[in-house]
């Protein structure tokens, strides 16, 4: 399993996109993250970042290859995302229970 956790925040240019461009364009985006749900993508939900943070929101999804990740990304940048969202983006495997210290492991499996 592959973890993928995306920061953003608006860039400023953002606030000054009418109603309609700011809906076409998050229909885009709507559009690719469906389509990475059809190659086995799982959106993991979307949050507002409270407290000290230069993010506003972070979204977490799982996907089941570092590529489909990618591919993910790849088509949300050829959507034009980053042109008006700033980001940082982190992504890792799943570790097996073994490698886990203890006290990190469920009680019914110490």
């Amino acid at each position: 399993m592959i973890v993928w956790i995306h920061y953003a925040r608006p860039r400023s240019p953002w606030y000054g996109l009418d109603e309609a461009e700011q809906r076409r364009l998050r229909t885009s985006w709507a559009a690719v993250d469906a389509a990475s749900t059809a190659d086995g993508g799982e959106p993991q939900g979307r949050f507002q970042v409270r407290g000290q943070s230069d993010w506003s929101t972070v979204e977490l999804w799982r996907f089941p290859t570092y590529d489909a990740a990618y591919a993910h990304w790849s088509a949300k940048i050829a959507a034009g995302y980053a042109q008006w969202f700033a980001f940082a983006n982190n992504i890792g495997a799943a570790l097996p229970e073994e490698t886990l210290p203890e006290e990190t492991l469920p009680a019914e499996s110490r």
